[in-house]
């Protein structure tokens, strides 16, 4: 386990997780915290032996209240070294919104609330498990702002233009059981099953070839930007990765031998 001023992580068993660990403020996005989950994600990407990531919230109020209203209200009275340092780390930070085809799966395991940069931390995984007492929502305009780390382009697209705008308009939150009825959360269960629910993901994920996963996840993510038959067509770079590796010939010659396949990554 790696502890930092704003993060915990740890990798077990080819999963990593990472904690957003500051829950006097309800894991809210300073630029520290931006910049160490940045980090995170740049040697998730770089480890072959790495293949998922979960990313969840200390505490049991929030996996994530959004951006940290209250340090930025401090910013202009800070001293021009700090202001310098929280230009650095910005600089330097790559944010998981940005992260468009981030290779490996990414699961969101919610437990309280995600609101405004919480929410779209959440939407750029691939996978959300919410505990039933989760609320979820952009209020940024209740507070003179939008939603701009692609919340506002990434909720119509996963739960459609109408129910979005009406989420959006009012900066209304929406329960757990209503972002799963809206297609928005993959599962909403207990707090006291939240765990074991991601860990069963997690072993499924792993139970699966890891360049099939990957390729699945780029083929998936980038045809969406393409029309049905453009993205049948297109050339995928971790497809063509996957069709010359060890595990596509493991696979069935696993299956024809009756055994569980012993995935190597390559």
């Amino acid at each position: 386990m790696i502890e930092t001023d704003t993060t915990l992580f740890e990798v077990r068993d080819r999963c990593a997780w990472i904690t957003l660990n500051r829950p006097e403020a309800l894991n809210s996005l300073n630029p520290e915290l931006r910049w160490q989950l940045s980090q995170h994600l740049d040697q998730v990407e770089a480890d072959e032996d790495i293949w998922l990531t979960v990313i969840t919230g200390a505490g049991e109020r929030a996996f994530c209240a959004g951006a940290d209203l209250k340090q930025r209200a401090r910013e202009q009275d800070a001293s021009p070294e700090q202001q310098n340092e929280w230009r650095r780390l910005q600089s330097e930070t790559r944010h998981i919104i940005e992260r468009w085809y981030h290779p490996k799966p990414i699961i969101a395991m919610v437990n309280g609330f995600a609101l405004g940069g919480g929410l779209e931390v959440a939407m750029a995984c691939d996978i959300i498990i919410a505990a039933d007492h989760s609320e979820f929502g952009l209020p940024e305009p209740r507070r003179g702002l939008i939603a701009g780390s692609a919340g506002v382009h990434r909720l119509p697209r996963q739960i459609g233009l109408k129910p979005a705008m009406g989420y959006m308009l009012t900066g209304r939150h929406m329960s757990a059981e209503r972002a799963f009825q809206l297609g928005l959360v993959n599962e909403v269960v207990p707090a006291s099953q939240l765990l074991e629910t991601t860990e069963g993901y997690v072993r499924d994920i792993l139970s699966c070839a890891p360049l099939s996963v990957r390729a699945t996840k780029e083929a998936t993510m980038r045809g969406l930007d393409y029309s049905l038959s453009t993205a049948y067509y297109t050339p995928y770079e971790s497809e063509q990765v996957r069709q010359k590796s060890e595990d596509t010939l493991e696979g069935p010659r696993a299956f024809a031998e009756k055994r569980d396949p012993i995935w190597k990554g390559r």
